[in-house]
């Protein structure tokens, strides 16, 4: 099984790339996003990530980011998941972590999260966003999101074959 990682900044053309990676035939894609009804900037981002998607691509919007784990676990085939940012957004709301809320679930879930990765039998690639490379955020949710997900992307990257950093569209093998 191949797994890789495709980090990258915003807007550096990581979901584009990770696309491109299977792009030659029937793929699963693991949506992670929540739709906020009253955002529409952000419902539009969805939609025109929807309309990129192959036609030959299924769609798989979890909702409850509890469901990832075991449903890569068992997962089979190709699968995109688009993106592990938003996927650990939405533990962290669940948990109330942005006001100082348990992490114990956060923690827990990121863990099952990295070994359902190393054990499933589908050819994954994971996008997410590169948190490391910038100033150490003013506020507290901002140094908590920052130091979460570096700490689950450094785990995520030591159960894939392959990790690609994109920078400014280019991607970088890192391994």
């Amino acid at each position: 099984m191949r797994r890789t990682l495709v980090l990258g900044g915003a807007r550096s053309g990581k979901s584009a790339h990770a696309e491109g990676l299977l792009s030659d035939g029937p793929a699963t894609y693991v949506a992670t996003a929540r739709l906020d009804a009253d955002d529409a900037e952000w419902a539009g981002r969805i939609e025109a990530h929807k309309r990129r998607r192959p036609e030959a691509w299924r769609t798989v919007e979890l909702g409850d980011p509890a469901k990832l784990p075991p449903f890569l676990a068992n997962a089979d085939g190709r699968v995109l998941v688009d993106d592990i940012a938003t996927w650990l957004t939405a533990l962290l709301d669940d948990a109330a972590a942005w006001e100082g809320g348990d992490l114990d679930p956060v923690h827990q879930a990121c863990g099952e999260l990295a070994r359902a990765v190393g054990t499933s039998r589908a050819d994954l690639v994971l996008v997410s966003a590169e948190v490391g490379l910038g100033v150490v955020p003013a506020t507290r949710s901002g140094r908590l999101f920052r130091d979460q997900l570096g700490a689950l992307n450094a785990a995520l990257a030591d159960r894939c074959t392959d990790v690609v950093l994109l920078v400014a569209g280019i991607p970088l093998r890192l391994r």
